[in-house]
């Protein structure tokens, strides 16, 4: 079974899996969406990932504030966390995912990737930092 990783934006989810011994998170795609609040199709395209890859465990970054605070989007974040639950019979943990937006664009920029470029990929890379996290956690825990 695999761990899945989802960076929940306000008009995109990005998306990436854990290799099946859990040691290692991959970008799979980013999912777009024309409006904030349509989720239909987002939930319906997790749902056929997780089916594919055999997914038993979702994380899903947590925006919270640099001072540790709950703002809009990390209450945006609970409810759609609700709704992956619901429909995916999943548990879905929430992980801490400040600065991981940074991390993602600071990698690419390291790898030499052009600004027009990295904007197409940064929610992507984003959910890899926090299922990577994530299971780097698994395995200290051990």
């Amino acid at each position: 079974m695999r761990k899945m990783g989802l960076d929940f934006g306000s008009k995109t989810v990005g998306v990436a899996v854990s290799d099946p011994l859990l040691i290692t998170a991959q970008g799979l795609e980013i999912i777009r969406r024309k409006s904030e609040n349509k989720l239909r199709q987002t939930l319906a395209r997790i749902e056929a990932l997780i089916l594919e890859y055999e997914v038993d465990e979702i994380v899903l970054g947590f925006p919270k504030n640099m001072n540790d605070t709950l703002g809009e989007r990390a209450e945006k974040t609970l409810a759609f966390r609700e709704m992956l639950e619901r429909r995916t019979g999943l548990d879905v943990q929430l992980w801490d995912e400040r600065l991981t937006t940074v991390a993602a664009d600071k990698a690419m920029i390291d790898a030499g990737i052009r600004r027009e470029e990295r904007k197409e990929h940064v929610d992507k890379i984003a959910a890899v930092f926090i299922l990577q996290g994530y299971l780097d956690y698994l395995k200290n825990k051990e």
